[in-house]
């Protein structure tokens, strides 16, 4: 069973509903959002592809729990969903406790 294949869509829909539908923070709209996350991808291109290169691999992940899917450097496709999933996550709550705080005239 491909349990990291899995968990990065799980993780990736769990960032989406909190970011649309819980927080309503609508991240997933915003060219600025946007234009931060491929500067994240970009260089997560290349650390990653470091990493987990198939000739020399620092990381190592068990065949048996992914796609199997290798893109860009031989990055399993899996590591860009859980990026994903973090920086609209965490972006999501950032915006929506200075939202909040915003709200309050400024306090914490």
């Amino acid at each position: 069973m491909p349990e990291y294949t899995l968990a990065t869509l799980g993780a990736m829909l769990v960032a989406v509903v909190v970011d649309l539908r819980v927080l309503r923070t609508r991240l997933l709209t915003q060219r600025t959002f946007l234009l931060s996350l491929g500067i994240m991808f970009f260089f997560q291109i290349f650390v990653d592809g470091w990493l987990t290169k198939l000739s020399s691999p620092i990381v190592i992940y068990a065949a048996e729990h992914a796609s199997g899917i290798r893109v860009f450097f031989d990055s399993p496709i899996e590591d860009f969903g859980f990026g994903f999933a973090l920086i609209l996550g965490v972006c999501s709550v950032w915006d929506a406790l200075a939202a909040r705080d915003a709200r309050r005239g400024g306090r914490p």
